[in-house]
């Protein structure tokens, strides 16, 4: 209504500085050339017409008059201007592209919020471990790898690691989880080439010794680390993790056997802190993204 107001202000302006018609022929038979001269019989016309003028429009003389109508309006000529603003349609208040703008702007905080949720739903994850009162998951441990070179937790830090704990005489279970660790690293590498470390820790070390790791691990990718020890640093470690191993007891030389433990991934950031274990309810690619999500979130320096 506002713009409907702002096309008729000419209109209005006009009309304002305009006197009436019935006016004008008011003063112009007082006034003008053609007007007759008074006599006893035959008044002046604004004589004539002074009582109708006074009636009408509460005016003394019709100079009161001439000066009123040249700054005012007629009451007809206000409602006809009236009229012609309501008649004139208004603008629409909604428009596409208006449209397009909200659902696009409405669309951005969606996706916004939403994103935002799962970063702090993933960072609660990454704090659980580390809050006052809570068993830590991680540590220390002075291992060696699949070429008999020493490894310990320093040799992690600076990129994100991918640890899981198995054997290498298991039947089934450990080949599909270093499957799934080795499609999960290739994705990974895919995004962020060099960010994190596949390792592979041995829960059986009196069978797993270098040698045999360093056999077992090329049959699933020739970038995993594999870890072993004495079976009292594996016991350590796999404390620290908090991983459940049982080997059977009285077990004889040579005589084959299985080893229970947990079927877990473990991510570890680049400071050697838990940050989310990854179960057998994870596929490879939701597994892979919750990795590359984690690293988004890190805002440190990665060990290049």
């Amino acid at each position: 209504m506002s713009r409907s107001l702002a096309q008729s202000r000419p209109l209005l302006n006009s009309l304002w500085n305009q006197p009436s018609r019935q006016c004008r022929r008011l003063l112009s038979s007082s006034q003008g050339p053609q007007a007759r001269r008074p006599t006893a019989g035959n008044p002046a016309p604004s004589q004539r017409y002074q009582p109708l003028i006074q009636r009408r429009f509460k005016f003394k003389t019709v100079e009161e008059a001439k000066s009123r109508y040249r700054s005012g309006v007629s009451c007809l000529a206000l409602i006809t201007a009236c009229r012609q603003i309501a008649n004139t349609k208004s603008p629409q208040p909604f428009s596409w592209k208006a449209g397009l703008l909200f659902i696009a702007t409405g669309g951005g905080l969606l996706w916004y919020f939403e994103a935002e949720k799962k970063r702090m739903q993933r960072k609660r994850i990454a704090d659980a471990g580390k809050g006052v009162g809570r068993p830590k998951v991680g540590g220390p441990f002075d291992l060696i790898d699949q070429y008999g070179k020493p490894m310990t937790q320093e040799d992690l830090k600076g990129k994100f690691s991918l640890v899981y704990f198995g054997f290498s005489h298991c039947p089934d279970i450990c080949p599909e989880e270093l499957d799934k660790m080795a499609r999960m690293f290739d994705l990974v590498e895919a995004e962020r080439p060099g960010a994190v470390l596949p390792v592979f820790v041995t829960c059986d070390p009196a069978r797993d010794g270098p040698e045999v790791l360093k056999e077992y691990l090329s049959e699933f990718h020739p970038k995993f680390i594999g870890l072993t020890g004495t079976y009292d640093q594996i016991k350590a470690m796999c404390k620290a993790y908090r991983v459940y191993f049982s080997t059977p007891s009285e077990v004889k030389p040579g005589q084959d056997y299985l080893v229970d433990h947990s079927i877990y991934f473990y991510l570890m950031d680049p400071e050697g802190d838990f940050v989310e274990a990854l179960g057998r309810q994870h596929s490879p690619d939701e597994a892979a993204k919750v990795i590359l999500e984690h690293m988004k979130d890190w805002k440190g320096q990665l060990r290049t």
